[in-house]
Formats: C-alpha cells, structure tokens, sequence
C-alpha cells in the first residue's frame, strides 16, 4: 500500500499496534475488576486533560496524563472515605471531566473543529511521532513487567476480591494501581482514538475474549490480539474510506464483540443447559 512508504503512516500503524496491546490488557483487568465505569471516567478525564492542552497551546499529551493521573489518584481514595461505591465517585468524575473539556474547548484559540480540536474529539492517523512511540513501547514493557511479577495476587482479585483479602492481599493498591494504568494508557491511546472513543478500545477487546474463554491466561493473550487487530484493521479502514481512525476503531471493536457474542461457546452452553 503506498501510504506505507512514508514515516508518518508507518508510525501510525505501530502505534495502532502498541495501543491494541496496551488496551486489550489493561481491558481485561477493568472488565473482570468491574472498573468499566472507571475505563470511560478516565478516557474523558484525558480528553479534558488535553482539550486544556489545545486551549493552553501546549502539548495536549502531557497535560492529558496529569488529569489522567490525577483522576486516577482521586477516584480510590475519595470512594474509599466517602465509604461511597467506587461507581459513583466515576460517574461524578466523568460528568465533571465532560463539563471540564467542552469548556477548554470553547477557551480554544482555534475557533471551530480544527484539526488539533478534531484530533482531540475523534484521533488522528497522522498525530503520533516518535516521542508517542517510545512513550508506549516503554509503558507496554512496564505494563507486561508489573503483570508477570504480581499475576498471582492479581488474578486472585479477578476470580474473588474478598478472598484475595482473606489471603491477606491489599486489593486496594491493586485497584488503585489498575486504575493509574488505566489512566496513563487512555492518555497515550488518545491521539490515535480521541477522548470519545477511546472507552472503546479498553471495554471491547477484553469483553470479546471472555465470550470464548474461561481461563484468564489464555484471556489475557487473547484480548490484546483482538485489540490490536482492532485497531490496525481501523488504521486501514480510515484510509481507504478517509474518516476518523477513532470511530473505525471503536466501530469494528464493536463489531468484533457482536460477532463474539453470536458465536460465543460460553452462551451456547448456557443454553443447552436451560433447555
């Protein structure tokens, strides 16, 4: 394909790579931690964090990880010792970040939908350099790294958080450190997949690989797969039919995840045992 001659679409589709990976991961510790609503707090929480990025005319990554990171030290602590559930403290937080990111919006210096503006609402194939490279390859190596080191105490969580208590495991550092993760790798997926649909590519992946699967390792390797075919099958989309990269992403993750559900084992097992 001749788009793939020149640099800036070669690093495009690396990042689609690297995103895939990050988000189909860190996906299937939000969905079996029941974070959802933390996954779509912290993707408008990033959004904000960069719409104040385009209004400041400074770089809208860096000022996306700082409200990603905030959010993220936040949400634990505050449902902590308002003894409120971790779900409300989100939904506060995402109508907070929502109002927050429309109003640096309209504080822009670029009146209308830019191109910076629409990077920010719906990603952007031609918005990742090199620095957005390393950032993410160093965030996967971490992220993998953490995994390998603390996969017993996290997969105790998963299968029953009041056991892994019993056991004498601090599920709160854990939780709040999936949450942080979460944050930093919404921030970094959010100039390829913009804040609006970013939620998508951590929600999707990971719900699609539990239709199949019962063992979490297997999960584990199966969802990034899905999520990085996501996104690089987005990437193509967006240049053949020349729309947002964000919405062919989160349209053929959405997809996927149909087509899952169909042809499920797990569903049809259930129902031949009600029937």
């Amino acid at each position: 394909m001749i788009y793939l001659e020149y640099a800036i679409f070669q690093r495009a589709l690396l990042g689609c790579v690297f995103i895939g990976l990050l988000g189909g991961l860190i996906g299937v510790f939000v969905v079996k931690m029941r974070l959802s609503t933390i996954g779509y707090s912290m993707s408008h929480s990033a959004f904000a964090g960069a719409a104040l990025g385009v209004a400041l005319s400074v770089d809208p990554l860096l000022t996306a990880i700082v409200f990603s990171a905030a959010t993220a030290v936040f949400i634990g602590p505050a449902a902590d010792k308002a003894r409120l559930p971790i779900d409300t403290i989100t939904s506060i937080a995402f109508s907070l970040n929502m109002a927050l990111a429309f109003i640096f919006l309209t504080f822009s210096p670029q009146i209308g939908l830019s191109s910076e503006v629409a990077s920010v609402l719906w990603g952007s194939i031609v918005s990742i350099t090199n620095r957005d490279l390393v950032y993410l390859i160093a965030l996967c190596s971490i992220t993998l790294a953490l995994i390998y080191l603390f996969w017993k105490e996290l997969f105790t969580i998963m299968f029953d958080k009041k056991m892994a208590e019993a056991d004498g495991i601090n599920t709160k550092i854990f939780v709040y450190f999936m949450i942080f993760l979460a944050g930093i790798t919404v921030a970094l997926s959010l100039k390829l997949v913009g804040g609006l649909l970013v939620y998508a590519l951590l929600f999707n992946p990971a719900s699609s690989a539990l239709q199949y699967l019962h063992d979490m390792r297997k999960i584990i390797f199966l969802s990034p797969i899905i999520g990085t075919a996501s996104c690089i099958a987005g990437f193509f989309a967006s240049l053949f039919f020349d729309i947002p990269i964000g919405s062919c992403i989160a349209l053929i993750s959405t997809l996927i995840f149909a087509v899952s559900v169909i042809l499920s084992p797990k569903r049809r097992r259930r129902w031949r045992n009600e029937g």
